[in-house]
């Protein structure tokens, strides 16, 4: 006979082949969209991160939970000595990673200063959140459909997704539409697949890229 039970969320061990490792930052002022100046100022020390790893977006007090953005691209965020900037990266970057801390980089024409480095290892929480994945041509009801596509093609089936409002990301010349995306109640396996591969393109540019949430009932209060 074989018989298996079913792993207990407490059981589970979170793989730590991928992390996100957070760097201190002194930094005067930065625009919230920002990501591509940013990913533009670190890729002359990590050419790597734009095939192998991904940005998050800075955040500061007040915009961190992603659903209330500032209404223009050009409003600034003011960092403080808590904020972090985080890059999520395969195990075998931790090293080169690491070697950011000291470094002085300019970002949208502001000093950014990088600090100390710590290790943070992947979430067993299962409701996630992304402040950016790419929407197409930006229609809400295509970008739901084509979700449930690129998560089914991971072997993921959600029970509970929330979108919110749609944000355009500049890129150079260029422009894409994103969205920003909760999901809830998934396995602890899914979730931790989903912040392992992410969602969609421009890892680099923070888009797809997922982190914890407490609660999604809080969001669809607000949304509602």
């Amino acid at each position: 006979m074989y018989w298996e039970e079913k792993k207990r969320p407490e059981e589970f061990v979170v793989p730590d082949d991928v992390v996100d490792v957070m760097f201190g930052i002194a930094c005067r002022c930065l625009p919230v969209d920002h990501v591509y100046a940013l990913s533009q100022a670190l890729a002359a020390s990590l050419p790597w991160l734009e095939a192998e790893g991904g940005l998050h977006p800075i955040l500061v007090a007040g915009s961190g939970n992603g659903w209330m953005r500032p209404e223009n691209s050009t409003d600034l965020l003011y960092p403080s000595r808590r904020t972090k900037l985080t890059l999520r990266v395969p195990k075998a970057r931790v090293t080169d990673t690491q070697e950011l801390s000291g470094k002085t980089i300019i970002v949208a024409g502001q000093d950014l200063r990088i600090e100390r480095a710590s290790i943070k290892p992947l979430s067993a929480i299962t409701t996630l959140f992304s402040h950016h994945v790419i929407a197409g041509d930006g229609d809400e009801q295509r970008f739901m459909k084509e979700v449930v596509a690129e998560l089914a093609a991971l072997g993921i089936r959600p029970k509970k997704m929330l979108c919110g409002k749609e944000t355009v990301i500049k890129m150079g010349g260029e422009e894409v539409r994103a969205r920003s995306l909760m999901l809830a109640d998934l396995a602890i396996e899914e979730a931790v697949l989903l912040q392992q591969r992410g969602l969609g393109p421009l890892r680099h540019l923070g888009c797809g890229l997922f982190i914890p949430h407490k609660d999604i009932n809080e969001v669809k209060q607000v949304l509602d």
